[in-house]
């Protein structure tokens, strides 16, 4: 695949109105979620999950791709039908999570590095074979006293470059995603200048990685302050901060940012986005690549009645598809969401 073609692929991920779905949660973290509203974590219990999720009616006319786990990525309906293939009928794209978390950096205490890059080449080229067409790594950046370190940092766009370049190697999008966490109790500003640290780092790393901007994603997390933070940005400050971060630091030929939405409530995802948006227009088009914030509504109405409960939880996420499709075109208002 040559890059022409991986352009072509990151423009479809960021289509006017759409958005990417992540459902690509590691079994540990999909028990926690599990956990919390009854279900037992099986693999079929999982499958039935994310079935209920990838068969939602008209998922495509707002979700442009899927991020999957490993396991999801190979697994099929009840009826037999592969989810790629599913998705590929709607008009999704299929991605996947290749990154295997993140560990202590040594000599940096309470600091972390994703790991994953081992044996990354061989892994990349099954995923193509299986029907992946874009994947996607994070990075985590803690802020905290004297955190995070230049060494940290450097470290984790290091990783996320060599990363992408394999990715383009194996014809498949490369999705970057450091994300600057929201805990603590710093304040915008602070999480400003990390945000801006780390992109500065992250494209620095890319171009010495040879990688072809034209065929990457950025994952994004929004400039906003700590969840413990005594004073709270409003929905424009939030943008604002977010939009001359990103201009500051993210040139003109990356396709596409999607934001994550990193621990925010539903609604302040969404809203944020759209502030954004009307904020237009910017150098890159700006959506969302949302996990919690697309599925937690109705992972509680599927957990009541597994069987019984597939439309009313397919209803909700349609809903917040479609809400969060408004808000990436600066369309969406909360007298719409009432």
């Amino acid at each position: 695949m040559d890059i022409q073609d991986l352009a072509d692929i990151a423009r479809q991920m960021v289509a006017p109105g759409k958005g990417i779905i992540a459902i690509d949660e590691s079994n540990k973290t999909i028990k926690k979620r599990f956990d919390g509203v009854g279900i037992e974590c099986t693999e079929d219990n999982r499958r039935a999950y994310r079935e209920m999720l990838l068969t939602t009616p008209n998922l495509g006319d707002h979700i442009s791709g899927a991020i999957l786990y490993d396991e999801t990525l190979r697994q099929s309906t009840k009826a037999g039908k592969r989810f790629v293939d599913v998705m590929a009928a709607a008009g999704i794209l299929p991605g996947i999570k290749v990154d295997l978390g993140p560990v202590g950096l040594a000599g940096f205490p309470g600091e972390v590095v994703t790991e994953g890059l081992d044996g990354l080449r061989q892994r990349l080229k099954e995923y193509v074979s299986l029907g992946a067409r874009f994947a996607k790594w994070r990075a985590v950046i803690t802020i905290g006293e004297d955190m995070p370190s230049a060494a940290c940092i450097d470290a984790n766009c290091h990783a996320l470059a060599r990363y992408a370049a394999l990715c383009q190697e194996a014809g498949i999008v490369p999705m970057v995603e450091p994300e600057v966490l929201m805990d603590g109790d710093h304040d915008i500003e602070t999480c400003y200048d990390v945000t801006e640290a780390t992109l500065r780092s992250l494209y620095n790393a890319l171009y010495e990685h040879n990688v072809v901007l034209e065929g990457t994603i950025l994952k994004a997390s929004m400039v906003i302050a700590g969840k413990d933070c005594e004073e709270q940005a409003d929905a424009e400050e939030v943008a604002e901060a977010t939009l001359m971060c990103l201009r500051a630091a993210v040139p003109a030929s990356v396709p596409g940012i999607v934001f994550l939405s990193g621990g925010q409530s539903d609604a302040d995802a969404t809203a944020h986005l759209n502030v954004m948006n009307q904020m237009g227009p910017h150098p890159w088009p700006l959506s969302f690549s949302y996990g919690r914030a697309m599925q937690s509504a109705a992972l509680k109405l599927w957990a009541r009645d597994i069987a019984g409960n597939i439309a009313a939880a397919q209803e909700t996420v349609a809903l917040r598809a479609r809400e969060n499709g408004l808000a990436a075109l600066g369309k969406w208002s909360k007298e719409l969401a009432a």
